[in-house]
């Protein structure tokens, strides 16, 4: 079985345990040998998809209780095999959720530390950086640098922080396991939305065209 999480920037699969990426760019010629089971929010990549019967798209059997408006499929199927905690999802963007008891109780969004990072080399060439991995942020940055990975860092993980209090953390996305590195109940987890796929598929096995 193959399984697909679309995004705006890449496609990664799930095969046979191993975790592998396609850039948008190239996923139209993606020729499939088996069907793929996938969710999108890519709308573009959706309606290409549309009538392609290799593509089992999986949005239409995910549910979740919530009566948040316009929660991405991304954040549903992040949010759908976990009960308690705070679910961060930290690609393109940071997407961040709290369930409780199975329930839904809202989120926000922030730009991802890709976007942050760009975000400030449109500023000035001087502010074209990497990310400072071993930043402390408990003490106030001496050079240019250190400044803006602390300005990007600092902000999330003290807003997590104030939101999550003693619930566990779970960690997906690109710069999950980076993040989750700041917290002492993290749980960080790649295969965190590949997990709820495959849930949903043993539970409604009869709903899905297998």
């Amino acid at each position: 079985m193959t399984l697909c999480n679309i995004g705006n920037t890449n496609a990664t699969f799930l095969k046979d345990g191993v975790i592998t990426r396609l850039k948008i760019s190239d996923f139209k010629n993606y020729k499939p040998e088996e069907k793929v089971f996938f969710i999108s929010v890519n709308d573009e990549v959706l309606s290409f998809l549309k009538n392609n019967k290799m593509f089992i798209n999986l949005e239409p059997y995910f549910a979740i209780d919530t009566i948040y408006q316009g929660l991405g499929i991304d954040r549903i199927a992040a949010c759908y095999s976990i009960k308690n905690g705070v679910i961060v999802d930290a690609g393109s963007a940071i997407t961040v959720d709290i369930m409780a008891n199975s329930i839904h109780l809202g989120g926000y969004i922030l730009p991802g530390i890709s976007s942050m990072l760009n975000a400030y080399k449109s500023i000035s060439p001087r502010l074209d950086i990497t990310i400072n991995s071993q930043i402390d942020i408990d003490a106030l940055p001496q050079k240019t640098s250190d400044a803006v990975s602390y300005g990007i860092i600092k902000p999330i993980i003290t807003l997590l922080h104030k939101l999550a209090g003693d619930k566990k953390v779970y960690f997906t996305g690109g710069d999950g396991d980076f993040l989750s590195k700041f917290f002492k109940n993290a749980i960080s987890d790649k295969m965190l939305i590949f997990r709820s796929m495959q849930k949903l598929i043993t539970e409604k096995r009869d709903e899905i065209i297998c």
